[in-house]
């Protein structure tokens, strides 16, 4: 529940702190005096939209802090959060630029957290409840607001349905495409694969081909150059012998010439390799025109397939990879029967949770009806009655059934749509009893009611007073009022009141003991002056 509630630099307010019982509690006082200032500070503490206009004049920033019971409904989020205590300290600031922050239990959040959160703490029947009772959404809501879990799971379901249907339809359609393009690459796969390419490949192609398309040079060139090195007469390795003998004479005369025997005698030795590594060249020289031929046309091959696909002759191996990729992509694609399993699947999961929310509604429905034509027969509509009526639609995010509220405002006439009733006050009586009905399944612990009692009176307004006190056993419930027959049965009586500080006007909120409660109500019963018939009357009010 709502302990605590700290306001600073709202709209009128300059500073409060209330604190807050279990039970039934009303606020009273002058019209203008600024009783819903608690809802809206509450509301935006909660995630609403914060306005600039609303910060109190002469102040730079509002500051609302909330403090409530932690519900076992949130445990599980507050975990997540990593927060463990029992209270939920939820902070507010915003400023005249326009800057809003918030914090849970100290915690930087995000306004959708607050919302998120809220949804679980308070539930507020606004002053117009009953205008909005009309619109079918509505509706729909009031009747799933014991079940919201269910309905949401259902959306989610359909929309997940939903999802898998635009997937399929769109591979459907795409099919056809998909296999002119299998067939490109399946064809384009097939011209690669005959060219047998390999890495390194087009290197090794050029250099084979230089060597085949220069053969009678090499051949001629080669030869020259053994000529040179070991012909017969004046050859470099012929000389080069000549010098050695020459040079090995020598070095037994003067040993010091020994070394330039070793450096010429290691030169003849590798002029000797030199040669044999030669002649082995010469002897493997190919100059066959038809390898020359099948190379040439195989380096025309790879060079103009490069072009074709827009790449170097180097890496066009790599494209064979490419498109055995791309084809693989394709297939994943094209498996139309696992999307359409998918959607079957998905169809059958958001029919089943809808199943399960057309039961929940029914439930409803039938408990709901029957609850809101007892209290009609007590709210002056003596022998009215309610339904809500269910009827069938196509599967949508919010099941599989609209919901619509019928009234029959007196005996022996036909329930007709909630918003074909034509009297203002029959539909406000109707709209409170619904409230008060589907809060009673509410699992939120705190209920705010504010000034949904307009348009009634009397002895109306004394059995809607009993309702909110009969609520207030089993939720904490907070009711802003101007009628002294509902704050008459208050648990707690707060006044709100309207001062004059150094030429502004601030509101102030006190919690009001027995004597100060019968003066407000005998205020509230309308009399110009409070005489002792109008307090003896307060009294007697009190005293139920």
């Amino acid at each position: 529940m709502l302990q605590s509630l700290h306001i600073r630099d709202f709209v009128i307010v300059n500073k409060l702190d209330i604190s807050f019982e279990s039970g039934f509690t009303v606020f009273s006082g002058e019209t203008g005096a600024g009783k819903s200032i608690l809802i809206d500070a509450l509301s935006l503490c909660l995630g609403g939209r914060a306005e600039s206009f609303s910060i109190r004049e002469g102040a730079d920033k509002t500051e609302i802090t909330a403090v409530f019971d932690r519900p076992a409904s949130l445990k599980t989020w507050c975990e997540e959060q990593d927060i463990n205590d029992e209270e939920l300290v939820i902070r507010r600031t915003f400023d005249l630029k326009g800057k809003s922050r918030a914090w849970i239990n100290g915690i930087p959040s995000t306004l959708s957290q607050l919302k998120e959160i809220g949804e679980h703490l308070v539930d507020i029947h606004g002053q117009h409840a009953h205008q909005n009772l009309l619109k079918p959404t509505e509706q729909r809501v009031m009747i799933d607001v014991a079940h919201k879990d269910l309905s949401k799971s259902v959306s989610q379901a359909y929309q997940i349905w939903q999802t898998a249907l635009k997937t399929l339809e769109k591979a459907t359609a795409e099919q056809a495409l998909r296999s002119e393009e299998r067939d490109r690459l399946e064809w384009q796969l097939s011209e690669l694969k005959k060219l047998k390419l390999q890495k390194g490949q087009w290197e090794a192609l050029n250099e084979s081909h230089s060597r085949l398309s220069n053969a009678a040079q090499l051949i001629d060139l080669s030869s020259s150059t053994l000529n040179l090195i070991d012909g017969e007469q004046n050859s470099v390795l012929h000389l080069l012998t000549q010098a050695c003998r020459h040079l090995q004479s020598l070095s037994k005369i003067d040993s010091s010439i020994e070394p330039i025997f070793n450096t010429i005698e290691s030169a003849r030795i590798e002029c000797q390799e030199a040669s044999s590594d030669l002649n082995h060249y010469l002897n493997n020289i190919d100059i066959d025109p038809d390898t020359l031929a099948e190379m040439e046309s195989k380096i025309s091959a790879i060079f103009s397939a490069s072009k074709r696909f827009h790449c170097s002759p180097e890496t066009l191996y790599l494209k064979v990879i490419e498109i055995e990729q791309s084809l693989e992509t394709l297939e994943k694609m094209a498996d139309l029967e696992a999307l359409e399993k998918e959607a079957k699947e998905a169809e059958q999961h958001y029919l089943k949770q809808a199943a399960t929310l057309t039961q929940a509604r029914k439930k409803v429905a039938q408990k709901l009806s029957k609850a809101v034509t007892t209290a009609m027969q007590d709210l002056a509509m003596k022998g009215g009655r309610f339904d809500v009526q269910l009827s069938p639609t196509e599967p949508s995010q919010h099941g599989v059934e609209s919901v619509e509220f019928l009234v029959a405002g007196h005996a022996g006439t036909t329930p007709r749509a909630l918003h074909k009733i034509a009297s203002g006050g029959e539909l406000a009586r109707i709209s409170l009893a619904l409230s008060v009905m589907a809060s009673q399944a509410e699992r939120v612990p705190t209920l705010i009611f504010d000034e949904v009692d307009s348009g009634i009176g009397g002895a109306v307004a004394d059995i809607v007073g009993k309702l909110l006190h009969d609520l207030g056993q089993k939720h904490q419930v907070l009711c802003v009022t101007h009628l002294p027959q509902v704050a008459s049965y208050g648990d707690h009586h707060f006044l709100v009141e309207k001062q004059s500080e150094k030429d502004k006007t601030i509101s102030r909120i006190t919690l009001m003991n027995q004597d100060e409660r019968i003066r407000e109500i005998a205020r509230m019963l309308g009399s110009a002056t409070i005489t002792d018939t109008t307090l003896k009357h307060a009294r007697e009010m009190l005293g139920h």
